[in-house]
């Protein structure tokens, strides 16, 4: 193997950066010795360099081929997680009875499907819409790795409180003929929640767009369209706790519903609230 200590990188770390698998599961090819570094069996821990030669057994390609993702019309009252306040883990959700009829996948469910199964990115507890679930760290890799680009796309009903007084409100108070001025006193028990686009100043928009942080980061450009007068479109290529909620409040939008209807390519679709179904083996994100 490589020596020089700058070049060197953890083998797991190495298989994950290579599209094989994630680290959790190259540690346990490791362990059961389906990882050779330059013909010889690797040791847990160990790191390797670019010269080095890195195979994989095929029996970790058969496991690798029993593994399930699931997706899941999470509905409200359930977190993505670990059971927490007293809620239950859309995780609960998973059984015969809630798979969705119309899955075409035809794949039968089984026990050990529920093994290692965990959600690949979070949807809030009062959120809805589609949420992943797998075994196969190539996926979460895919959906939620450090490097991960992978378009989420949201439908948003929204309510208008006011917004900030600076600059870009002056500005969308004469495009707005003045009213825009007017809804800077709106509280909470007046806000508007008919024809929410009228009001709403188009230079907020674009900071919704672009121009907003959160937790102190700028956040990458959004896409966000009016779909109806009162619900947003948003498309974002990052996900941070309650993102759109947060980037809402900082324009004096009050999201009162939050559905998610596609990531990458996958699609929710006709998939009924609180049923799951397989990905199919030509889906793909």
């Amino acid at each position: 193997m490589s020596d020089t200590p700058q070049e060197l990188t953890r083998l797991n770390k190495r298989m994950a950066e290579l599209g094989l698998c994630s680290r959790r599961e190259a540690d346990a090819w490791i362990e059961q010795g389906w990882v050779l570094v330059n013909g010889r069996p690797a040791e847990m821990g160990v790191k390797v360099g670019p010269q080095d030669r890195v195979e994989v057994d095929p029996r970790a390609k058969g496991h690798q081929d029993t593994q399930v993702t699931i997706l899941l019309h999470k509905p409200m009252g359930y977190v993505s997680g670990q059971a927490e306040d007293g809620h239950e883990p859309a995780i609960m959700l998973i059984n015969p009875r809630t798979h969705w009829a119309g899955d075409s996948s035809k794949r039968r469910f089984t026990p050990p499907h529920l093994r290692s199964l965990a959600p690949s990115g979070r949807l809030d507890i009062d959120s809805t819409g589609l949420l992943v679930l797998t075994q196969d760290g190539r996926v979460a890799r895919q959906l939620i790795g450090e490097d991960s680009e992978m378009e989420k796309e949201y439908l948003v009903r929204v309510t208008y409180t006011g917004h900030e007084n600076t600059a870009a409100a002056t500005a969308a108070s004469a495009t707005y003929g003045g009213r825009a001025n007017q809804l800077s006193a709106i509280g909470d028990h007046d806000r508007v929640t008919n024809n929410v686009q009228a009001v709403f100043p188009k230079a907020q928009l674009e900071r919704l767009r672009h121009g907003l942080s959160l937790d102190g980061k700028p956040l990458k450009r959004a896409q966000v369209e009016w779909q109806n007068p009162e619900q947003l479109r948003f498309v974002l290529t990052e996900g941070k706790k309650r993102q759109i909620r947060r980037m809402c409040e900082q324009v004096g939008l009050q999201v009162v519903g939050l559905k998610r209807i596609r990531i990458g390519h996958v699609q929710l679709g006709q998939l009924p609230a609180g049923q799951w179904r397989y990905l199919g083996a030509h889906e793909r994100f």
